[in-house]
């Protein structure tokens, strides 16, 4: 029970910090709402695949692509989502890191220009995927 409690808190957390990242937008039920201790998203025109290399490159692990819902992404009118997943492992420490590198990674995007504001390679939005070219 305290395990799972946690992971409640943990989700939550991340759920919030998420949404006050720019250019973010979360997937899924709201802050309150018992849920896993995850948290899918899309991030601007920055194509999940792209931003889970460079996150990883800086340590961070989390999963782009499907997630197994890809009647849901076309519902929302996505192709793909990222997706981060906690467990009791985890600390709020470890949800402010994440954070911190997704918001270098997506100012690092940002200054590449039309990339995140409207060019071609995108996240996949309207579930049309055929522009994507990964940068790695």
């Amino acid at each position: 029970e305290r395990i799972h409690d946690y992971e409640l808190e943990l989700g939550d957390y991340l759920r919030r910090r998420l949404e006050d990242v720019e250019g973010i937008t979360v997937l899924g039920p709201g802050v309150g709402t018992e849920r896993a201790a995850l948290c899918a998203f899309v991030a601007g025109n920055v194509h999940p695949s792209d931003l889970s290399t460079f996150l990883d490159v800086e340590g961070v692990a989390i999963r782009a692509g499907h997630h197994c819902c890809q009647p849901l992404h076309r519902a929302l009118g996505y192709s793909h989502s990222a997706r981060a997943s906690l467990y009791f492992y985890n600390t709020k420490e470890d949800v402010d890191r994440f954070v911190e590198v997704l918001e270098e990674t997506l100012r690092f995007f940002g200054s590449l220009g039309n990339i995140v504001d409207g060019g071609e390679g995108g996240n996949g939005k309207d579930g049309d995927d055929e522009g994507f070219v990964p940068i790695f």
